[in-house]
């Protein structure tokens, strides 16, 4: 039986522009420690398909976790406004919880 990476590949060759197993590919990548192709994936996605609200969280997350604050903080910021046009306040509400804490006013 194909390990959960190898499944997402097939699904990926199957349709490469399906968002769902993009981000799915980037968080597998990520769980794995690689990285870089996480990042890949992320930005890719972001850059192709903005309305998928999800990608915002996990890509300025990535980005902390690379030392990258300001990107972090402009990934938070633009995810807030995708998640404002697309009235989904979950979504919203933790971008903004985390670009409070990017900003270094979040709360313990």
């Amino acid at each position: 039986m194909p390990d959960r990476l190898e499944q997402l590949l097939q699904f990926y060759e199957d349709d490469p522009d399906d968002a769902f197993t993009r981000f799915a590919l980037a968080r597998e990548y990520l769980k794995r420690g690689e990285t870089q192709k996480a990042l890949s994936f992320f930005e890719e996605l972001r850059e192709d398909d903005p309305e998928y609200v999800g990608t915002y969280y996990h890509l300025g997350k990535l980005y902390e976790k690379l030392d990258r604050p300001d990107d972090a903080e402009a990934t938070y910021e633009a995810g807030i406004g995708q998640a404002e046009k697309q009235r989904d306040q979950h979504a919203r509400s933790e971008l903004q919880d985390a670009l409070l804490e990017v900003q270094g006013v979040g709360f313990e």
